[in-house]
């Protein structure tokens, strides 16, 4: 029988009076348990515990003893005993699909669509409307894009992974390269894949080996697991024009999809790929490194190049500002193929709802658990989670809140120890939430990346690198919104499709294909690169891509279909 364990952390009296003690000062402080939020009462009743599953991991989870998780503890009344996937997500939500005793909260991501089928998720409407009415301010007229489908249109999940109203400062993709690189090379200009390779072999050429003789990598990706999308194949996209919509390309104006591997333009890109590997500027263990040895070797210093999210190398580069090692840590570029292409890591998508969390018909009270991502949602609990405690985490100096400069330093340069400590950022995909640049009642930020704070949280090296390309924040270097249409369908990535569908099915079936073709590709000879990727191009034949391709097209429409109605 599922476990509900009743064991979290339940702050007693006198631990409690120390905590709001700290906490006092200001009008953002935490009230006591069992005070109004929203209209809605919250924290009076007994303390419970509430199984959570999610399918991303949470390395930095220390089980809501960090601050922030006790003060939503003491707030809510309620814990969570978390269960984070470890390997493949989309196995284990097939397993908790098949057993037929469910987490109380799960966040399944596209796979919530196998949760679904089986009758495991509530649905939430009634409880939104009844319960929540934070989570109603939120979403306000986006609510309707919180329905399931155009057949089914209960709502399942609260939108977690979307922000809604978010305008992104925070450039922390492109291809990153070393601020030591582009310092000795006086500053290169990084437009397209010949320049980044050019600067990644001139230095390597001056520097084959770091101070201890350790040998320099050029370039290193990430193929652990579902990792190879972010670092090795959605690149090919973002390079050439074309927006992320996970596997697909759509057209904006036609809404015509296309497996994104067939187009022209990104079979160039992988042929740039298997040059960098044929001269030796791409790291030979790419397609052998697991996640934990990618990120070691960012940590050692002796990574140039990485094309990936910041968040993926995250802990690597962490451990080198920890140890001071700033000229070791990456900036990031706007790199295309060519300078016809715009690279598009800004291209808007509206708000696009979708991945969430969701409540299961085992939780044995939905009221409270509604409640709960109320909470998370409300005003007081976005200031919580995004800025901490007035007063320990963060001032109000001139009615603006402003971050202490060695808390500030704690947050970039021990990132791993202040979330586990402190919990800052660590419950963003827990509860719906607002974007960046949005603002609060007070006139503040609800978030802490906006252009002001992003540049107080750069160091002195990255301050000079972007200086010297005339920038203020990374994302003044990159194509801005405004050159592109906003998507009607948000991304097509995050569209639910249920796990039996045909179009899943052969969703699957095209990755396998990819996920062996490309690296195939990758490491051949160079006179064998055309073969290998006809060969690929006549296997996705086989597989239904045409199907794929067609069926991918009916979801989109549809969605575009229910958002409007």
């Amino acid at each position: 029988m599922k476990s509900k364990k009743f064991t979290g952390v339940l702050l007693s009296a006198t631990m409690l009076v120390g905590l709001l003690a700290a906490c006092s000062g200001g009008n953002n402080t935490p009230e006591t348990p069992g005070t109004t939020n929203g209209g809605e009462n919250v924290g009076s009743e007994q303390p419970m515990t509430m199984s959570f599953f999610s399918s991303d991991p949470s390395p930095n989870w220390a089980g809501m003893q960090d601050t922030i998780g006790k003060i939503i503890t003491e707030k809510t009344g309620v814990t969570l005993d978390a269960e984070f996937a470890v390997g493949d997500p989309v196995q284990k939500v097939a397993l908790i699909a098949a057993s037929g005793e469910y987490p109380d909260l799960i966040s399944a991501k596209n796979d919530v669509s196998k949760l679904v089928d089986v009758g495991a998720m509530l649905d939430l409407t009634d409880l939104i409307e009844e319960h929540a009415p934070n989570i109603k301010k939120l979403f306000g007229d986006y609510m309707k894009r919180l329905r399931y489908s155009n057949e089914d249109k209960a709502i399942y999940v609260i939108p977690t992974y979307a922000a809604v109203d978010s305008v992104n400062f925070n450039a922390g993709g492109g291809f990153n390269l070393q601020h030591r690189v582009v310092k000795e090379l006086g500053y290169p200009e990084i437009r397209t894949v010949k320049d980044f390779e050019n600067a990644i072999r001139t230095y390597l050429e001056k520097h084959p080996t770091d101070e201890s003789g350790n040998k320099n990598v050029g370039l290193s990706l990430n193929s652990d697991d579902w990792r190879m999308y972010i670092s090795v194949t959605n690149p090919a996209f973002l390079t050439t024009g074309g927006s992320d919509d996970g596997e697909y390309h759509i057209d904006i104006d036609t809404m015509k999809v296309t497996y994104h591997f067939r187009r022209p333009e990104e079979k160039e890109y992988f042929r740039w790929l298997n040059h960098m590997n044929a001269t030796g500027l791409l790291d030979p263990e790419t397609f052998v490194q697991k996640h934990d040895q990618y990120n070691a070797k960012v940590a050692s210093g002796r990574v140039l190049g990485l094309i990936d999210q910041d968040w993926d190398y995250q802990d690597g580069e962490n451990a080198l500002k920890a140890e001071g090692k700033f000229d070791r840590t990456y900036g990031h570029y706007p790199v295309t193929m060519s300078e016809e292409f715009l690279e598009t890591s800004f291209w808007p998508t509206g708000f696009m709802s979708g991945y969430g969390v969701g409540i299961s018909v085992d939780n044995p009270d939905p009221v409270r658990a509604i409640k709960f991502l109320d909470y998370l949602a409300s005003e007081e609990g976005q200031i919580l989670l995004n800025w901490g405690v007035e007063g320990e985490h963060y001032n109000v100096v001139d009615g603006k809140r402003v971050i202490p400069a060695e808390v500030n330093d704690r947050k970039i340069n021990d990132a791993a120890n202040f979330q586990r400590e402190v919990g800052i950022g660590l419950y963003a995909n827990i509860g719906g939430h607002y974007g960046d640049g949005v603002l609060d009642s007070t006139g503040n930020y609800y978030t802490t990346n906006f252009p002001e704070q992003l540049i107080e949280g750069y160091n002195d090296i990255e301050k000079e690198v972007l200086a010297a390309y005339d920038a203020s924040i990374w994302k003044d270097l990159f194509p801005s919104e405004d050159n592109f249409k906003v998507k009607p369908w948000g991304a097509a990535w995050n569209i639910t499709i249920p796990g039996e569908h045909e179009v899943s099915i052969l969703d699957t079936k095209l990755r396998d294909i990819t996920w062996k073709r490309i690296p195939e590709a990758i490491l051949a000879k160079p006179e064998e690169f055309d073969a290998i990727w006809d060969a690929y191009m006549q296997e996705l034949d086989r597989a239904g891509v045409d199907k794929a391709e067609k069926g991918r097209e009916e979801f989109v429409k549809a969605r575009v279909e229910l958002w409007n109605d």
